[in-house]
């Protein structure tokens, strides 16, 4: 139970009150002061008799002007606010002694160090934090605030020590009474670098660890310089967008405007106004989205969904850089660079007759693939361990460890959804959290999938002869186009040409067509 009692600065006055809290025997646990005219006191719960009886006698204490229950004292309040306050920071903080023991430790600097609180509280800070002598630091006559390397492990930080001084009302030298440890990871210290860059070109936001990733962000700032058509492939969830992005950043262009247009998600209906505008009876109803790019870069994402009337148009804005808007007979032109990206095969859809060749060819000046997270298994724990990071920051939650066995899982999952469905499933996991030190298997619920043969959440239907007949003709569509005779084909597939014509036949997979 606590108690805020309103009174003049006295002397005597908390004796007074003690001493009627003596006489019915009630164990004081702690008191406050506050210079504002408030006396605070913490004590063992009391039945509300004994507490209507007490309340009017502290009244009666000369000098009080009144006393009401609380539920807090302050002292507790700010006990209760450094706790949270560190408790979610990301950066590991230890408060040490004159001696350099732990007294304080956050939760990060525990999963920094892999040890418990009651590991670590009183055992020196140089069990742990080695390339800086503490205890000398500490005795030093003057002990001003240092910056320095050290290491904890393998791992190296960046240490920030800050003295901790205590007034001293009989004297004008304050007391010192130990330090604050801060460690900073190189990775966390880049981001804050990258923040304070105002010409960042956007490829600092990209991850690759992996050597096939980096091969991909060394091609597309090459690219990025190169004011010509883009084409981006890869599977979804790989960053396409980000990619384009960054591209455009890195570019001349990057202080016009950046467009992505999710083409699968504008009707067939509509796509031609939102991209090129629309005219009615003269006047300008609708600007579209090339118009409003001028000077800038248009990111057409899943530019196999486009339908064919825009696909016309597109062609013809990339051959000579005007367009007409819908309903009108103006010829506008539009400085303007497109990026497109697709998660398709659009030399296949060439060959069905479902994308123009001839605007293939356009969009095709320049390209790279963005390779799945099934091909960059390197990038997958620092991926991990970025997001796990930056949900933590944004949720105010402890950042958490990954358990070994979590680790494997996620090296040894398919990642049919990519970065995207790592990025979703740690947020999930973060938002979730329980309280452990570690992020484990159960907390990703990532669902069953096999390479190959896709999610097997539910129970298969269908017959062994369909699966294998609709993995023939998957396979069929895929190679056809690179090798279009059924000769050619036969001889790949070590097979008698006859039967590649029964099974193109079958497939309905026919030669490719003049567009």
């Amino acid at each position: 139970m606590r108690l805020e009692v309103s009174c003049l600065d006295r002397v005597g006055l908390a004796k007074d009150i003690l001493l009627i809290m003596e006489d019915y025997g009630i164990n004081l646990f702690a008191i406050d002061a506050s210079n504002q005219g408030f006396l605070y006191l913490q004590f063992a719960e009391v039945s509300f008799d004994t507490l209507s009886e007490l309340l009017p006698l502290i009244r009666k204490v000369e000098g009080v002007h009144d006393v009401r229950t609380v539920s807090f004292m302050p002292s507790e309040q700010e006990h209760y606010a450094l706790k949270t306050l560190l408790k979610t920071l990301p950066d590991s903080v230890f408060s040490i002694d004159v001696k350099g023991r732990v007294r304080i430790v956050n939760e990060s600097a525990l999963h920094t160090v892999g040890m418990s609180e009651h590991e670590i509280i009183d055992e020196s800070i140089n069990h742990w934090v080695q390339g800086f002598n503490f205890s000398r630091w500490l005795s030093e006559s003057t002990v001003l605030a240092q910056a320095t390397r050290v290491n904890i492990g393998e791992n190296e930080y960046l240490a920030e020590m800050l003295p901790i001084y205590l007034p001293d009302s009989g004297s004008d030298t304050p007391i010192l009474t130990g330090a604050v440890v801060s460690l900073k990871s190189p990775a966390r210290l880049g981001k804050q670098f990258n923040a304070l860059q105002s010409q960042s070109s956007g490829f600092e936001n990209v991850l690759a660890t992996s050597d096939k990733m980096k091969e991909v962000l060394a091609q597309a700032r090459r690219m990025a310089q190169l004011d010509a058509p883009l084409l981006i492939t890869g599977e979804t969830g790989t960053g396409k967008e980000l990619m384009s992005r960054a591209c455009h950043d890195a570019s001349m262009r990057r202080e016009q405007p950046f467009i992505a247009i999710n083409c699968a998600a504008m009707p067939d209906s509509a796509a031609e106004e939102e991209l090129f505008g629309y005219v009615n009876n003269g006047d300008v109803v609708k600007r579209g989205f090339i118009e409003e790019a001028k000077g800038g870069t248009i990111f057409l994402d899943e530019v196999a969904e486009m339908s064919k009337s825009a696909q016309v148009k597109l062609l013809r804005f990339l051959q000579d850089g005007t367009f007409r808007r819908v309903g009108g007979d103006e010829e506008i032109r539009s400085d303007v660079r497109i990026i497109c990206s697709t998660q398709k095969n659009l030399a296949e859809l060439c060959q069905s007759g479902e994308f123009r060749e001839d605007l293939y060819y356009r969009i095709h000046v320049l390209s790279f693939h963005v390779p799945s997270l099934r091909e960059r298994k390197v990038d997958i724990i620092p991926l991990t361990e970025m997001f796990l990071e930056h949900y933590s920051q944004q949720l105010s939650i402890p950042i958490r460890r990954i358990s070994g066995e979590c680790r494997e899982h996620l090296l040894g999952y398919a990642w049919p959804g990519n970065v995207r469905q790592l990025k979703n499933a740690i947020f999930r996991a973060v938002s979730m959290w329980d309280g452990s030190a570690e992020l484990t298997v159960e907390q990703l619920k990532l669902p069953s999938y096999a390479e190959g043969f896709g999610y097997f959440d539910h129970q298969f239907e269908g017959s062994l002869e369909q699966a294998m007949k609709q993995f023939e003709s998957s396979l069929l569509r895929r190679l056809y186009p690179a090798y279009p005779s059924t000769r050619q084909l036969a001889k790949k597939l070590g097979v008698s040409h006859t039967a590649i014509a029964n099974k193109l036949r079958e497939y309905k997979i026919s030669k490719q067509k003049e567009v």
